[in-house]
């Protein structure tokens, strides 16, 4: 598969691959945002429906002597007086949705009585979040956390928390020892918030070692023991009970895992009395639940009512066989050869190339209704048993080698149509409206998969199923011959579900297809700077100002990290650079909010450019605040820097970068002399590091060491300096392959890369730079083959790091010479950015990553693409932060005129 190919699927693998999204789109209907703010400010008095229900607990009145707090998830108590230590063995309780308030209620009275601090998970809806399918399963099941004072406390804490509530069911936490039948855990870790760098130099939560050193405390989903650590005597019996289950004396043979979820595996095995190749599906009891409550073993055995009652049809598979294994329960599955839908139409879809020929967009489409057609044939006749699938996508379609047919696949969520039940698991692309029920839910799925076959960005449908009318529009144009097509699937997406699909209905889904009167996009990205304005207002209108944790809505990645929604990447400071840049008027109010929440940066608040510190340094001299700009410089100068890695993003590329230009515009000696020491780290940490473990890219691999190097030789004319940039790019581009549409790309090893933040566009910006000063025969050669990878004719995602606002910017500045950079390509582009175009307030905004919410943030949201536009821009474009114009490109003409190579 050529790399283009795999961004084509991004979109659709990123939901397997990024999981933890979609908690994040419950508490508002925009924005990504905190699944806890679900639990009002007030403590306890309101509730979101039933669903969320308070535990009785969390309204309790603190005991007296008693203090508590909330962090997140956590609503944590302890007695006044009571000092604890900073790690120690500690226990987790877990319990499911119906038992969670009686186990509540007896360890609250327990840990009151004996004065030992506790915190737990204080609604419903949090702990199904924590226990939901694609939950972390390192955090699974831990609904209660006590914290003791010692090893002996802990000891008979654990014994008399399990004679109160031992034997109650609840899920296995994975991460620790259970202790006899549960449902309580131990594992030893961190009792306070420290923190260290982990092998890659980010920032994890962080224990004491034997020695005094802060080293990562290890938070995955399996039992570890520190290495200095001996287990205590009282864990010993509980240790040896959890490794007493093997595989041993099984009749199937496991030959590596497909996948994992928090309800368990899924693994291609064989039956070792046949031979014959079989699917083992695992189920965890109480884990994995669905929106309904039903856990990973209940809908195991859904999926096999199902499968049996649908035996004996070519588009489902076979039941073989069900046994269970210590307390998990596995469903035998017949093997199905094929190629996913996802990975098979990706393979095809023309638009992985910038200019397909209209007879390879003919035949695609010939093929797209015909598989299309195919699936719907399988649909019917699972609908003919009384099945609904429910859970009908991309990756649940199973091709067959000769295309001829299609099988279903993942029958967990399927139901009797006579249930009228409501979808519980979904994929974010295909979820239907909560108003469908039974065999309208997979209609709604085939409607959704006209489009998906043709632009998979039906995730956008989450924000706004209006968005429909314009994707079929946008895909019409490409497609003509499947206007009917697409228009069929967006009458059945805006229907009613009480109404009908009747003639009116259709017509207004082909109008809207046709895009007379659409209200998207509501301002177009070719149309500067009506486009910037439109942004702008929508970037004003998402501010949150009372707010203490961000400003402007943007990625979780706001909420992973002490000051996230302060960043340069995904919080305020990146925004307001993005406004600065683009010409639009200052904005008081957030400088004002930045300033007084960055004057005592909260603890743990990382030191790099994209997420912490020096960003915030680097952002408010910029804006003019020159006094907290050195103020905060100087917190950056004091901590130390060997622990970080040496990436642009979050490590001592980035810092140097920032400290470097702040020496150049207040020559301050020590600033100068951070930079410098920053660039010997960065360099000397990923040049030494073995080349397996060594990432590529601008934001996290050589090329943002080479970019401080150049940097450096440029105020100094060090040649050294030159030479190591020399060597990481290179680095880098010995990451790279080439695909089969002469595209280069970063190679992860299971994907390739071609955006500005971690793929070879990054690279090659920095190479552009590079040969400004030196000459280099493979680094002429590589740019070429780096401008196709910019012109793909599609991309998953609008954002400027993993998305074609990258694209924009990298094919606005480069100086590779050649077709593919002129202002028609740069304009084509620009175009297609529409795509992705939403409405907030009636004005332009775009999403953020997996397309389920917008985005305001930088690094994947609106302030990003607005950045991109007005870099877009000649004269005097905006640009990224270390990145000026370069020499050759600074007379370009405009991309906004309309002209074409």
């Amino acid at each position: 598969m050529s790399g283009s190919a795999k961004s084509l699927t991004e979109t659709t693998k990123g939901v397997r691959v990024i999981k933890g999204y979609g908690v994040y789109c419950d508490a508002d209907r925009n924005f990504y945002d905190t699944p806890h703010r679900l639990w009002s400010d007030s403590g306890a008095s309101e509730t979101v429906g039933e669903h969320d229900r308070v535990f009785a607990a969390a309204q309790r009145p603190v005991p007296e002597g008693w203090q508590s707090h909330r962090a997140g998830d956590w609503l944590a108590l302890r007695p006044v007086e009571h000092r604890l230590p900073a790690q120690g063995w500690k226990i987790h309780v877990s319990a499911c949705l119906d038992n969670a308030e009686s186990i509540l209620a007896r360890v609250w009275d327990y840990c009151v009585e004996h004065d030992v601090s506790f915190k737990f998970v204080p609604t419903r809806y949090l702990l199904h979040n924590r226990n939901a399918k694609y939950a972390d399963r390192g955090r699974s099941g831990k609904f209660i956390t006590v914290y003791p004072a010692d090893d002996q406390e802990c000891a008979s804490v654990a014994e008399e928390l399990d004679a109160l509530v031992g034997g109650e069911p609840g899920p296995y936490i994975l991460s620790d020892v259970r202790w006899n039948a549960g449902p309580i855990h131990l594992r030893y870790g961190s009792f306070t918030r420290r923190h260290c760098y982990d092998e890659h130099g980010e920032p994890v939560p962080a224990l004491e070692n034997a020695e005094g050193v802060l080293v990562p405390d290890q938070r995955g989903p399996a039992f570890h023991t520190p290495e200095w650590l001996t287990v205590p005597d009282f864990l010993r019996p509980h240790l040896e009970a959890r490794g007493a289950v093997d595989v041993t004396g099984l009749p199937y043979a496991i030959e590596r895992a497909l996948h994992f979820s928090n309800g368990g595996g899924v693994y291609a095995g064989r039956d070792r009395r046949t031979g014959e190749p079989v699917v083992l599906k695992e189920g965890r009891p109480h884990a994995g639940l669905a929106a309904d409550g039903a856990d990973a073993v209940h809908r195991l055995e859904r999926e096999r009512a199902a499968l049996e009652r649908l035996s004996g049809l070519a588009c489902t598979p076979e039941v073989k066989d069900a046994f269970t294994l210590g307390d998990h329960r596995f469903l035998v599955l017949e093997y199905v050869h094929g190629t996913p839908l996802n990975s098979f139409f990706a393979h095809r879809h023309p638009l992985v190339e910038a200019d397909p020929a209209p007879e390879r967009l003919r035949e695609y489409g010939r093929w797209a209704m015909r598989l299309h057609g195919l699936v719907e044939e399988a649909v019917q006749a699972v609908h003919a048993r009384g099945i609904v699938f429910n859970d009908l996508h991309l990756f649940n379609i199973m091709v067959s080698a000769d295309e001829s047919s299609v099988m279903l696949l993942d029958f967990e969520a399927a139901r009797d149509a006579e249930e009228g039940a409501r979808q519980t698991v979904a994929n974010p692309g295909f979820v239907a409206p909560r108003g469908r029920r039974g065999f309208d839910v997979d209609r709604y799925a085939l409607a959704c998969l006209r489009l998906a076959l043709f632009l998979p960005l039906t995730s956008l449908l989450a924000v706004d199923r209006a968005k429909a009318g314009h994707l079929a529009e946008e895909a019409a144009r490409v497609f003509p011959e499947a206007r009917e097509f697409l228009a069929s699937g967006v009458a059945e997406i805006l229907r009613d579900p009480d109404g009908g699909t009747g003639a009116e209905v259709r017509g207004r889904a082909l109008h809207a297809a046709g895009g007379a009167h659409e209200p998207y996009p509501p301002a177009d990205p070719l149309d500067w700077p009506g486009c910037r304005d439109s942004m702008v207002r929508a970037i004003r209108a998402s501010a949150t100002p009372d707010r203490d944790d961000r400003y402007f809505p943007g990625d979780i990645a706001q909420f992973s990290t002490a000051g996230g929604g302060l960043s340069f990447g995904y919080g305020a400071a990146g925004v307001l650079y993005a406004l600065a840049e683009c010409g639009a008027a200052p904005c008081p109010d957030a400088e004002e909010w930045l300033l007084r929440h960055s004057k005592e940066p909260a603890s743990g608040t990382p030191l790099g450019f994209f997420t912490g510190l020096s960003g915030l340094s680097w952002t408010l001299h910029r804006l003019g605040h020159r006094e907290r700009s050195l103020e905060l410089a100087e917190l950056v100068l004091a901590q130390p820097w060997e622990g970080l890695g040496p990436a642009l993003h979050g490590g001592t590329a980035g810092i140097g970068l920032a400290l470097d230009s702040l020496a150049a515009d207040t020559a301050e000696a020590e600033l100068r002399s951070g930079a410098l020491r920053c660039a010997e780290l960065a360099a000397d940490r990923f040049l030494s590091a073995p080349p397996e473990r060594r990432r590529a890219g601008l934001l996290h691999g050589g090329a943002g060491v080479a970019l401080l190097c150049l940097r450096l030789y440029e105020r100094s004319g060090d040649t050294a300096q030159l030479d190591l940039a020399e060597r990481a790019l290179r680095a880098d581009l010995d990451r790279c392959v080439t695909g089969a549409f002469g595209t280069l790309q970063v190679d992860e090893g299971w994907r390739t890369m071609p955006y500005l933040g971690a793929g070879s566009v990054g690279v090659g910006t920095v190479l552009d730079d590079y040969l400004e000063h030196r000459g280099d025969e493979a680094f002429e050669r590589a740019r070429p083959e780096i401008v196709k990878a910019a012109r793909s004719g599609f991309y998953a995602q609008p954002g400027l790091f993993r998305g074609l606002a990258g694209m924009i910017v990298y094919l606005s500045r480069t100086t590779t010479p050649g077709p593919g950079t002129g202002p028609g390509e740069v304009r084509r582009q620009i175009g297609a950015l529409s795509r992705y175009a939403m409405r907030y307030r009636d004005h332009l905004a775009f999403p953020g990553e997996q397309l389920m919410r917008l985005s305001m943030d930088l690094s994947t949201g609106t302030a990003g693409c607005l950045l991109a536009l007005a870099a877009a821009q000649s004269g005097q474009p905006a640009r990224l932060p270390f990145l000026p114009p370069l020499r050759r490109t600074q007379n370009r003409p405009l991309p906004w005129s309309g002209t074409n190579e």
